[in-house]
């Protein structure tokens, strides 16, 4: 498989078709069925959900097509998100619900010894490998997976491998991998490749990936996007199967996603766009992606017009709703006494990685959620239409801004596409 590198200020429509027919002709191989592993809603940005319209649309005529949206522990995506990310042309019979609890199997298992040896002795138990049971049943000749590489609070830099391991894994994989970022420090992982995270990715993928796929041939396709004004820009395309094809998007990503501050924040304003953040299991990317940039004592107001709950599912919902998001000491104490958080660690880590651990304040403004709800798990609350009023988001710009007031804040529109941090802390 050759591997194709398109980076300019903004990749056009005509350049990204040329690039993907040229992926599949580097192929030389007779496709009867292929299976696309696009990103969900939550990636809405990420160009994916073109290029997914793409593939399909160059090959539906002469093989089968199936789509199915790695979700990971994420809610199942609506028909209304399915036309709105990858457009009205794709009949929803083509697309299947990834079952992260039921419809995985274990291809393999990380041994804890290397588990203690990449966390530097802070966990040492062993992750089971675990994919969605279509990567490994030969069903398929081809599959492609798509995403987009960007800073991340789990794993350092998102997407490649972890879009099977995670977006199509088990909750063994997820649970497990999520506490080892966790339990590791988000400040030592985000915009970094190399992390603990991604080494038990890349064990995967290098000792029981190829056994699996038998002979499927896997093919990562990866975005990166700019921000020029407020417009998304495809800036990178990368396509290949070899670790060196994700290495120079993670390049890429760290010159167009990072945002350096001379200073640590005082106040910042985070909006979540309500399409795509409805909970704040996705939502507190607006904490993730901050926290590096607060100053002590500094304040994160989150405008949430969307998140109506905690979890993306009921058990999880509940598992926030009885914890609450109250800094890593705790919860590393409540999952040692705790069954319930014992078995389902990317819970635990989640409430770790939405507590400032007392650092800074975290306001969220929302009108699904009441009061009581919000400051039962550990938030301050605001009135939406007081947050709205306060802080008008069709007059505020990305990045510093002056209010009527002369109170200076930092408004950040989408924190899904981004890392901001302070440069001492990085």
């Amino acid at each position: 498989m050759k591997n194709i590198i398109l980076k300019s200020h903004n990749i056009s429509d005509v350049e990204i078709k040329k690039v993907l027919e040229e992926s599949i002709s580097n192929l030389n191989k007779d496709l009867k069925k292929v299976l696309l592993l696009p990103p969900d809603f939550t990636r809405f940005h990420s160009k994916a959900g073109k290029i997914t319209a793409m593939y399909y649309q160059m090959l539906k005529d002469t093989c089968e097509v199936d789509i199915m949206p790695a979700i990971g522990t994420h809610m199942p995506m609506t028909d209304e998100e399915i036309e709105k990310m990858y457009g009205k042309d794709i009949p929803k019979e083509r697309f299947v619900v990834h079952d992260w609890r039921n419809d995985i199997i274990k291809i393999g298992e990380v041994p804890g010894s290397y588990v203690k040896e990449i966390s530097g002795g802070l966990l040492d138990f062993s992750i089971d490998v675990e994919v969605n049971k279509r990567l490994a049943n030969s069903e398929y000749d081809l599959i492609i997976s798509i995403g987009q590489v960007v800073p991340h609070e789990v794993v350092g830099m998102a997407n490649y491998s972890k879009n099977v391991f995670v977006g199509c894994g088990g909750q063994h994989m997820i649970n497990s991998s999520h506490f080892l970022g966790a339990v590791y420090g988000m400040e030592e992982i985000m915009g970094k490749d190399h992390t603990p995270v991604r080494k038990v990715y890349d064990y995967a993928e290098n000792n029981f990936l190829p056994a699996a796929l038998k002979d499927t041939t896997l093919m990562y396709v990866l975005t990166v996007i700019a921000q020029d004004q407020g417009e998304n820009l495809l800036s990178g395309l990368f396509i290949g199967r070899e670790r060196r094809v994700f290495e120079e998007a993670v390049k890429l990503s760290q010159e167009k996603n990072i945002t350096f501050l001379d200073e640590p924040l005082r106040k910042a304003v985070v909006y979540l766009d309500p399409e795509e953040f409805k909970t704040t299991w996705v939502g507190n990317k607006a904490i993730y992606r901050t926290r590096m940039a607060l100053a002590d004592n500094g304040h994160l107001i989150i405008i949430a017009p969307g998140v109506r709950q905690f979890g993306e599912d009921k058990g999880i919902d509940t598992l926030i709703r009885k914890y609450g998001y109250v800094g890593r000491d705790k919860i590393l104490a409540y999952t040692k006494e705790n069954e319930d958080l014992q078995g389902d660690l990317s819970a635990a880590a989640h409430l770790i990685h939405g507590s400032s651990d007392g650092r800074f304040k975290i306001t969220y403004a929302t009108d699904k959620l009441t009061k009581e709800e919000i400051e039962s798990v550990g938030f301050e609350y605001m009135p939406l239409e007081e947050a709205l009023n306060t802080y008008d988001i069709n007059k505020l710009k990305d990045g510093f801004n002056t209010l009527e007031t002369g109170e200076e804040i930092f408004y950040i529109s989408n924190p899904a596409l981004g890392l901001w941090a302070d440069k001492s802390k990085f």
